[in-house]
């Protein structure tokens, strides 16, 4: 029997343990039967198994944090056209520059944000074409897509995208994109892989985007508990 089954079997060691670690006896459960799994996949693997033909492996292998993120983004949607009626939406949209392994190759990240709840709405990670602002406005709930107004700064990409109805061009000084701004600077102090000059940076664009993702979702979860009901 592996040491760290005869380890959990034994309630006071375990218990001792986790107190140690200024931790839960049920987290620290949880973690030791995780490492398990992970390390007997891993050896599998190094024993000749075949990846493709073990999906075990790629479950493992797999982040549960990045791809168990929905969607949606945690976004509170409008509730029905006459609360759009009432009062008018309005998105603030923005590109913001990253790197995945080397500063040469430059990651976009595409960001519209709901001027009233703060929440972010959508967002894509990709270069800074026509393709991926196209791509931004797919992303987009329909009823923002369908009703609301678009503040976003100069860039020429966004003609042709938004409906020339929905769009106002600005520059920084009528203030109409501040927020998203704002938000801008938070996720990149809050998200290492963001830090201009960082040994943090992403190696790989999934976890890049994972990494984006999760903060996003954590953040509307919180400006939506703000919110009035």
């Amino acid at each position: 029997m592996h040491w760290t089954y005869r380890l959990l079997s034994d309630k006071e060691a375990t218990w001792g343990f986790a107190m140690a670690l200024y931790t839960t006896k049920i987290y620290f459960v949880v973690y030791i039967h995780q490492r398990i799994q992970r390390n007997s996949a891993w050896s599998t693997l190094a024993a000749g198994a075949d990846w493709d033909k073990s999906p075990r492996l790629r479950k493992v292998a797999k982040s549960p944090c990045f791809t168990a993120l929905p969607d949606h983004l945690h976004v509170r949607p409008v509730a029905a056209p006459r609360d759009v009626l009432i009062g008018c939406l309005e998105v603030e949209a923005d590109e913001m520059w990253s790197f995945v392994k080397q500063k040469a190759n430059k990651q976009w990240i595409w960001i519209a944000m709901d001027k009233q709840t703060r929440q972010i709405i959508a967002f894509h990670v990709g270069d800074r074409r026509h393709e991926s602002a196209k791509q931004l406005w797919a992303n987009l709930p329909a009823v923002y897509r369908e009703q609301a107004m678009f503040y976003t700064d100069q860039y020429a990409v966004y003609t042709g995208i938004i409906p020339a109805a929905q769009h106002t061009a600005i520059t920084k000084h009528a203030r109409k994109t501040n927020h998203i701004e704002r938000f801008n600077n938070t996720m990149r102090q809050r998200v290492s892989r963001l830090v201009r000059d960082t040994l943090a940076f992403s190696k790989k664009l999934a976890n890049h985007i994972g990494a984006i993702k999760y903060f996003i979702c954590h953040y509307n979860l919180t400006r939506a508990a703000a919110l009035p009901i």
